[in-house]
């Protein structure tokens, strides 16, 4: 991702280069480790279900979902990362977290049975009744753990800064 320019007066060039990195290497983080945890979390739901190793059909299935979701989940990865940092509305790992209804999917057409959630869970999440919602970049992946957290102290650097500057110390 380049660099976006300056749009705040407190607003350093290197960091904003430097956020941009971060952007970009946390994107390419989810767009790597995504197809995996869609693989992945569809094999453990049937696994605990059944007994059984995945049948084919159902990890083809899988695969196709895992697709699915990067092609949904990335984009708008992307345009949030690219958004400068006071008019995000939302979060990269909120966006993850739509691709929940990727292995949903696969899952409820397998015919596996919702799993037994907390209240807190339901409420948080009701469209997830396999209770797949990842809580945090780690649970898509290590790889995904560090950059998500390298992002955000990126972002909350250059937002600081300008809150500085826009409130200095009396």
């Amino acid at each position: 991702m380049a660099a976006p320019e300056p749009v705040h007066p407190a607003d350093d060039p290197a960091d904003l280069a430097a956020l941009a990195e971060h952007a970009a290497t946390l994107l390419r983080a989810v767009e790597g480790a995504l197809p995996g945890w869609v693989r992945r979390t569809v094999a453990e739901r049937w696994t605990a279900w059944s007994g059984r190793a995945l049948p084919p059909e159902v990890e083809q299935t899988a695969i196709d979902a895992a697709t699915g979701a990067v092609a949904e989940v990335v984009p708008a990865l992307r345009a949030l990362l690219e958004t400068d940092v006071d008019a995000q509305r939302t979060n990269p790992l909120s966006i993850i977290r739509g691709a929940v209804r990727h292995p949903t999917a696969v899952l409820r057409a397998a015919g596996v049975p919702p799993v037994e959630r907390d209240a807190q869970a339901e409420r948080l999440f009701p469209d997830d009744p396999y209770d797949l919602t990842p809580g945090a970049f780690r649970d898509l992946g290590d790889e995904v753990h560090e950059p998500g957290l390298v992002w955000g102290a990126a972002k909350a650097h250059v937002v600081l800064r300008r809150r500085r500057h826009d409130n200095p110390p009396r």
